[in-house]
């Protein structure tokens, strides 16, 4: 089973369309050692010709560019796309499925609730469903997710992560911005087999016992690493929210993801949907040592991991 990492950062990429903040500006001044980064997002496949695609990015036309094993392989139109999933109902997952219009055949997954709020908005009718077959999977319960060539050999099992609902309803749910457990979800991916297994969470706002029974002794483990910590954004002057209101952890402290992990034995632990304000994208700085020395890294586009 092998994994490619399209896109690493959170919304806005990194560094961000109209940020010029110190680490912004430093990644577009070329003063820092760093990789530019796009929004959050995976690719999965079992044999290297079928792919699941897991979250559609508002950057993923330029992510299918980059990434020559999602290029069409047969005339007149094809693509190496089977299948896509959705983690969460935010913009920077469903966006993307509008650069996947044009005609081509692929199943679209998620869960109950998240199909309801696409259903819910015209603009996704132009997903044709002669083309595009919405299915819901289940929470806590494998699956193996069907593309439009069958079966793709792995399964999933999605699970409930603290999260937020998607900043468009924020309106509508004033007294309950966690959400429903629909809207958050993580995912347990395993090959046939007896072959590898890893976890992708790319939002979550809060470490649980039940997260953690899960995640331990995982071979891989994609984590949210959106913020260095939790006031990140307002000590900037960029926003009044924290990380906690924004429906993410943060790396760093006592309540931080380090901490959360370091009893999980697990082996192989990728920070993702980085912010453009996190100080882990430089190479250099001390934050980045720190996790290194607690056994992290950073998702960078491109990535290529096979279990």
């Amino acid at each position: 089973m092998e994994v490619i990492v399209l896109g690493s950062a959170a919304g806005g990429g990194f560094p961000q369309w109209n940020c010029n903040a110190p680490l912004s500006k430093a990644a577009r001044d070329g003063s820092i050692k760093t990789k530019w980064r796009t929004q959050a997002s995976i690719a999965v496949s079992a044999d290297g010709e079928h792919w699941l695609l897991v979250n559609a990015s508002p950057d993923l036309r330029q992510q299918l560019l980059q990434t020559k094993s999602l290029w069409p392989r047969e005339s007149p139109r094809h693509s190496p796309i089977d299948a896509v999933l959705l983690t969460s109902g935010e913009i920077d997952h469903v966006a993307g499925l509008l650069s996947l219009r044009e005609s081509q055949a692929f199943t679209l997954w998620a869960t109950p609730r998240i199909l309801e709020i696409l259903g819910e908005n015209a603009i996704f009718g132009a997903l044709n469903p002669d083309y595009v077959t919405r299915k819901s999977f289940p929470l806590d319960r494998s699956f193996e997710p069907e593309g439009k060539h069958g079966p793709l050999g792995f399964t999933v099992t999605a699970f409930p992560v603290p999260g937020k609902v998607p900043l468009f309803l924020e309106s509508r749910n004033q007294g309950n911005l966690g959400g429903m457990p629909e809207e958050t979800v993580g995912l347990e991916v395993t090959a046939q087999n007896g072959g590898g297994r890893f976890h992708f969470i790319p939002g979550c706002a809060r470490m649980t016992p039940e997260l953690k029974q899960r995640l331990k002794g995982s071979a891989l483990v994609f984590f949210d690493g959106t913020l260095w910590q939790n006031d990140e954004l307002v000590d900037l002057g960029i926003s009044p929210k924290t990380g906690a209101r924004m429906g993410h952890m943060n790396i760093s402290g006592a309540d931080g993801t380090i901490a959360a992990f370091a009893d999980l034995d697990v082996k192989r632990k990728l920070f993702i949907h980085v912010n453009t304000t996190n100080p882990v994208l430089d190479e250099g700085s001390p934050q980045r040592a720190e996790i290194r020395a607690k056994g992290w890294d950073v998702a960078e586009d491109g990535m290529r991991i096979v279990l």
